[in-house]
This record gives C-alpha cells, structure tokens and sequence, in this order.
C-alpha cells in the first residue's frame, strides 16, 4: 500500500505535518489537500497540540504547488473525479482553503520547515504560517501567471500585507523565483539556514515556542490576525478582550508563581 500524501505526528506539543510525494516535488494532489484540511483541523481541536511544525519530505522542494495533472485538471472539469479523494474536494471547495490555511481559523502558532523550492501554492500555504526557516537552496515564487491562472490561494490578499508592495508584485507578476536570501530581505522569512539545519533548527524553534502557555499564544496569535488592518480603537478592544480572557486562566496564576519559585510551570491549558 502506498504511503499517505501527509504525514502527521505528534510529540512534546507540538504536530508535525510532512507534505510526502517526493517523487512529484511535494506537489499538492487531492489526497494531499483533503489530508492537510484534515490535519489543520485536528490541530486546531487537539488540546494537547500547542504548536504545528509544516515541512516537506526530503528532496528538492518543500512544495511546488498544484499537481498540474490532477488537481487543476479537476477543479476546471477536464478530468472526471477518480477516487476518494477527488470525490471529497469536488464536495466541498473550502477543504482548498483550509488545506492552505485561506480564512481558516488557526490560533495556534505555526511553524514552517521551508526545506526546499517553494513554489505557486508552496508559497501560498507558507503565507499562512508564522515563523518560517528557510533553506538557503530553497528558492520562492508565484508562477501562476505564466500557467494561464493567478495565484488565489491568498497570496493576492496576504503577500503584499506581509512584504513592501514592490516585492510582492514583483513575485505575482513576474511568475519568476526569488532567492531565499531575496526572500529574507523582503521579511518573507525569519531565517535562512544551512539545508541540513533547516529541520533541526524548525523544530527548536517549535519547542520553544510550545513551552508558552497554550491559551495565551493562541490568544496572543489571535489578537494579532483580528486586529491587522483595524483602526487602532477597534484593535484596542480585541487586544483587550483577549487580554482579558488570558488573565482569567488558571495558567496567567502559575506563570508568575512558577518564575517566582524559580521552577518550570505546569499549564493546565486553562
């Protein structure tokens, strides 16, 4: 039996989510989509799950976007649906953009392996991450436009939010790659490594983030993704009410007892 699109495993609070067709260069297929949907919203549910780690399997991409042979193919009707997993997505178009995380509801911090070329949609669903190491062989782009289609898993809303307008065109419209090292000047990524550390050094990165307590990252995360682009009395409220929601848990009582006693604390989650 061949192995799942997606890998999914669990320790130390953190989900580790492995996009796994390295023979197709991580490219999204519909199995791989309905999988990462699922994983998403596992992730979200599981209350042992503070932080999620997303990388591909090894090889040379991290994801190199749609499976042009089945997923376009079946989102614009010239192939027939052929399994399972084709059946799924034609049912319901939104497991699309909770696969790659587009106005879907995840507080909880996420990290991202990027351990190879991130490409079309292995751009997009990386917009949808929150600390992000890169390899210094990855490479980054949008190519959609030189397919016939654009780049609407996000990155038209998110990209040119989250780096200056002319980088962000730049990549939409060029529909070429950019660098890794490119990708950190424009504050795509937070830091770029060797190839070899790019796994070690994400899943550092997702422990020590795991170590936070789980209601405040999940509340400071949200204050953050409700508040951008609100004036700033709207964001104020939402900062508040999440703030206030934070300093009712049981955990906002250990913290500073723990660190008083000079011990680690022990989060309820609550």
């Amino acid at each position: 039996m061949p192995e799942p699109h997606l890998l999914v495993e669990k320790a130390d609070g953190v989900a580790t989510l492995t996009m796994n067709r390295p023979e197709k260069r991580n490219a999204l297929s519909p199995e791989m989509v309905v999988r990462l949907a699922q994983a998403w919203m596992d992730v979200r549910d599981d209350p042992s799950v503070a932080v999620a780690l997303l990388t591909g399997a090894p090889g040379t991409a991290f994801c190199s976007g749609a499976d042009l042979g089945l997923l376009i193919p079946l989102f614009t009707r010239a192939r027939k649906p052929a399994d399972e997993w084709d059946e799924q997505l034609l049912a319901d178009r939104t497991l699309m953009d909770a696969a790659l995380l587009r106005g879907f509801e995840l507080y909880k911090p996420v990290v991202v392996a990027i351990n190879g070329h991130a490409l079309a949609g292995g751009t997009e669903i990386l917009l949808g991450t929150d600390l992000r190491i890169a390899s210094s062989a990855a490479t980054f782009g949008l190519t959609e436009v030189r397919r016939g289609i654009i780049p609407a898993g996000g990155s038209l809303v998110r990209l040119a939010r989250q780096i200056p307008y002319t980088a962000a065109m730049e990549i939409i419209l060029g529909g070429e790659p950019v660098t890794a090292e490119a990708a950190y000047r424009y504050g795509l990524v937070n830091r770029v490594v060797a190839p070899d550390d790019v796994l070690p050094v994400s899943r550092d990165t997702a422990l020590r983030v795991a170590k936070g307590a789980p209601v405040a990252l999940r509340k400071a995360k949200e204050a953050v993704v409700r508040t951008s682009g609100l004036p700033l009395a709207d964001a104020y409220k939402i900062e508040s009410a999440c703030a206030a929601e934070v300093m009712r848990t049981e955990d906002a009582r250990e913290g500073p007892h723990s660190f008083l006693e000079k011990r680690e604390p022990v989060w309820k989650g609550a």
